[in-house]
C-alpha cells in the first residue's frame, strides 16, 4: 500500500437513513415521527410566532399611530465652555475644525454651540444651530456666529 492513498477514518462516511418505506425496512409505520398529532402529519407545521392557540405576542401588543424614530435627527450639542479650551484665539469654528479637534465623528452630523460657560476668546463660529446665549457670549468675546444653511433649509 502506498504513502499517498488516503481513506476517510472509521465512521467519518455514513449510509444516508431512509425512512417511511414499510414496516420490513425497519424504520416504517410511523417513520420516526412518533404517534400521531400534529408533528406526524404531512403539512403539519405551526407558523412563526404561534404560541400553542394562546393569543399571540404580535396581535396582544397594540400596534398603532406613527413614529417619528426613522425620521429623527441627532444633534450633537457643544458647549462655549469647549469651545474655549480645544481653540486659539481667532480660530474658525467649523465642521471641520471640531472634527479635528475630536469634537465630532464626522462632518454630516448636526451641531448646536449651548450657552453652559465662560468664553474669552475670540472665534468665528459656522454651524448648524446657536442657542441665544452661546450667540451673545461669542459675540460679546468679539466673535462673529454664522448659521449655516443645511439641504433641507435650501429647499
Amino acid at each position: 500500500m502506498a504513502d499517498f492513498t488516503l481513506s476517510a477514518p472509521q465512521g467519518a462516511n455514513k449510509k444516508k437513513r431512509i425512512v417511511g418505506r414499510g414496516s420490513s425496512s425497519g424504520r416504517g409505520t410511523t417513520a420516526g415521527k412518533g404517534n400521531k398529532g400534529q408533528q406526524s402529519r404531512s403539512g403539519g407545521k405551526t407558523y412563526v410566532g404561534f404560541e400553542g392557540g394562546q393569543m399571540p405576542l404580535y396581535r396582544r401588543i397594540a400596534h398603532r399611530g406613527f413614529s417619528n424614530y426613522p425620521f429623527k435627527k441627532e444633534v450633537v450639542a457643544i458647549n462655549v465652555s469647549i469651545l474655549n479650551e480645544k481653540f486659539e484665539d481667532g480660530a474658525a469654528v467649523d465642521k471641520t475644525a471640531l472634527v479635528a479637534a475630536g469634537l465630532l465623528d464626522s462632518e454630516k452630523t448636526l451641531v448646536k454651540i449651548l450657552g453652559d460657560g465662560d468664553l474669552t476668546k475670540k472665534l468665528s463660529v459656522v454651524v448648524d444651530k446657536v442657542s441665544a446665549s452661546a450667540k451673545e457670549k461669542i459675540e460679546k468675546a468679539g466673535g462673529s456666529v454664522k448659521v449655516a444653511e443645511t439641504a433641507e433649509e435650501k429647499k
